[in-house]
């Protein structure tokens, strides 16, 4: 009966490692650890742009800051 725990530990931890490669041949395959910057970037638009706070706390408004300008 002990040797039964035993092998579903193994068994899942074997999953769990199968789907943790699937993942990273995935990742490698389409590209997502080409250019890091490009896709942090992709989060900022017109209303929000990149350096700039504009989120805040209700009833707080977001601190001046000064533009970020990236190095390129």
């Amino acid at each position: 009966m002990e040797w039964i725990s035993y092998i579903i530990a193994f068994v899942i931890a074997l999953l769990i490692t199968a789907s943790a490669v699937v993942a990273l041949r995935w990742a490698v395959k389409t590209g997502q650890f080409r250019d890091f910057e490009k896709g942090a970037e992709t989060i900022f638009d017109e209303d929000e742009p990149m350096g700039r706070t504009a989120d805040s706390f209700p009833g707080k408004a977001p601190p001046l800051a000064k533009p970020i300008i990236p190095n390129r």
